[in-house]
């Protein structure tokens, strides 16, 4: 069968390469697909000593915490009172404690280290499923409704991919070792594998994230389809199988690639670029491996805006743009950003990431060939880069612009974007280089999360934005509720924030302008159908400090404040994934005008 893989591009800008079958493309030589060294290779022995004993260090600290057990009831608590992390959190730490010890075994042969992989390795095919409980009953049709995974019904999540791929890194690192006490150990990793991950990828459509059922994907793809194809190119040495595979693969991305706005925006928030655009480079990087070289889209214009993004929304040091389910301090994977940069030729993005660095032990969830990839890479220190003057990305509408020492960030977008805040027209604004104006970005997971009561969460609602409220309660609406982009230049940003407001609020019309010169001016107009009052909401990570003449936040000063309402509310950050971006307080300050049938307000940011 003849794929064009990555048809979404009309130009003729693809290696002609892609019009060939997949079977000519495709290395016969099982080593030759595959980059990482086994055990034993004298690669090993040349490792940077600083990493070997990170390595060693982490492999001593698995075999002494050992592997937690994994319990039904565990997988109940998030059917039962919406806990994720009574499951993800000892599911997480086995996987991490096998890598970590496997990758030990690597450096440092002990016979207790080789054991503990078996009993790890052992362990995870014991499992029932390697889907989290957040997931069960999440795309998976044959499972609706059940409270427990069963394994006669195997789904492909996240997690499951990524489990099967770091088994069969595992497997290939110390095969032969393995081996060497039994090979009944290989052989039922390789049928578990077979079952919970190749089969079903080949085999069934019906999964969600392959774009066969719903047109509207996300990172799950990306990350998904990395994985198995991490998962096959290091376990599987039948071609015609691995062929299928990957033109399937090649299918697949094409599906996702058609839902990329052109400028490579990530709606999702940068920290989800992680998983999106990072696991795209997966995915391209184990094409490379399959096809010696020959399989390279690297030219293709909208492969490179999508590595462009994070510099984009990169501000300074650690901090990036946060709208949606982001962090504002993410942990992005340097080494993803910095191979990126060398593949598409973009010295900047080489930059950004070799400043950010790696983590070779992972701080979160365990992606095996991020840290195959990190341990592999030497990259050159790196000082932080600045922040581009302007920046423009018209399909995610997302515009930001630079004053003086102040640098402003505005969204239009919609309310049904990945992981969605009610945010169209919300703003952030950085005094040099530090956050002041704010999205106050994500929060730990939970049933609610992802659930019909996700608006329900505080962080997610528009009350808790920068963005006007009709009324008492007037809110922007989830969904289909939408702005639009007037006009947008260097200097200024004009957005039609109607479409966002639902029938109840009153809105016969809401415009916003964002004007860049030494300072920030903000322009409000809203044209109601009833006489009702509009609310500003600023949200700060500085203290705000009302006076005579407007407000102070720390260096910044907003003026234009005469005539309303101030209330400032100060809010502790209690949740734990918010209080790694924002620790301590943020405040919430509303600016309430008279009640009115037509509304204007100029809010003026300056820096003295």
């Amino acid at each position: 069968m003849d794929v064009c893989c990555f048809r979404f591009c009309k130009k003729g800008d693809v290696n002609a390469v892609l019009k060939r079958s997949m079977k000519t493309l495709l290395l016969k030589d099982p080593c030759a697909r595959r980059r990482w060294p086994k055990a034993g290779e004298a690669i090993w022995e040349r490792l940077d000593p600083g990493k070997c004993e990170e390595i060693l260090a982490w492999g001593s600290a698995s075999m002494e915490k050992g592997y937690p057990v994994l319990l039904a009831t565990q997988f109940l608590r998030f059917s039962r009172d919406g806990n994720r992390k009574a499951w993800e959190n000892p599911y997480f730490a086995r996987r991490k404690a096998l890598f970590g010890a496997a990758l030990s075994e690597c450096i440092a042969h002990e016979d207790a280290k080789l054991d503990f992989v078996i009993d790890g390795l052992w362990l995870i095919c014991e499992e029932t499923s390697w889907v989290l409980s957040a997931h069960n009953n999440k795309g998976n049709p044959g499972e609706t409704g059940m409270m427990l995974p069963e394994k006669e019904n195997p789904y492909i999540d996240l997690f499951a991919a990524q489990t099967g791929a770091t088994m069969a890194i595992v497997l290939h690192l110390l095969r032969e070792r393995l081996d060497a006490v039994t090979p009944q150990v290989s052989r039922r990793v390789e049928k578990e594998l077979m079952e919970r991950i190749i089969k079903p990828y080949l085999y069934r459509d019906d999964f969600w994230w392959m774009g066969w059922t719903r047109s509207t994907l996300n990172n799950w793809t990306p990350w998904i389809v990395s994985n198995v194809l991490m998962t096959a190119q290091y376990m599987l040495d039948d071609l015609p199988l691995l062929t299928e595979l990957t033109e399937k693969s090649c299918l697949i991305l094409d599906r996702y690639l058609e839902c990329m706005p052109s400028d490579g925006g990530c709606d999702e928030g940068t920290a989800y670029w992680n998983m999106a655009g990072g696991s795209l480079l997966d995915c391209l990087e184990s094409l490379r491996d399959l096809t010696g070289g020959q399989l390279d889209v690297y030219g293709v214009e909208k492969i490179q805006q999508i590595g462009l993004f994070p510099l984009r929304s990169h501000v300074a040091g650690p901090w990036f743009w946060n709208f949606a389910d982001c962090d504002a301090r993410p942990m992005l994977d340097g080494e993803r950003l910095y191979t990126y940069g060398k593949r598409i030729g973009n010295e900047a993005l080489m930059q950004l990431g070799a400043f950010l660095g790696s983590h070779l032990v992972p701080e979160d969830t365990p992606q095996a060939s991020r840290v195959m990839d990190a341990l592999f890479t030497d990259m050159p220190v790196a000082e932080d880069p600045k922040h581009a003057l302007t920046v423009t990305l018209p399909d995610l509408e997302v515009f930001a612009r630079t004053a003086g020492r102040m640098y402003g960030v505005i969204k239009c977008g919609n309310n049904h974007e990945s992981h969605n805040h009610n945010d169209v027209g919300s703003f952030m604004i950085y005094v040099d280089d530090a956050p002041i104006i704010i999205d106050v970005g994500n929060m730990v997971y939970t049933r609610k999360t992802f659930s019909s009561e996700r608006y329900t969460i505080w962080n997610t609602r528009s009350m808790y934005h920068n963005v006007p409220m009709i009324g008492e309660n007037g809110e922007q609406g989830a969904d289909a509720y939408a702005g639009s982009v007037l006009a947008a230049d260097e200097r200024a940003v004009t957005i039609d924030l109607t479409g966002a407001y639902p029938p109840s609020a009153g809105a016969a019309h809401i415009q916003r302008t964002m004007a860049f010169s030494d300072d920030i001016l903000l322009k409000e107009e809203a044209a109601l159908n009833e006489n009702r009052e509009v609310s500003y909401v600023l949200m700060s990570y500085v203290q705000p400090e009302p006076g005579r003449d407007g407000i102070r936040f720390g260096p910044l000063q907003l003026m234009g404040t005469e005539g309303l309402k101030v209330s400032v509310e100060e809010i502790p950050v209690t949740d734990a994934r918010m209080a790694k971006n924002f620790p301590g307080k943020i405040w919430r300050t509303v600016l309430t005008s008279p009640v009115a049938l037509y509304h204007i307000q100029q809010f003026r940011f300056t820096v003295n």
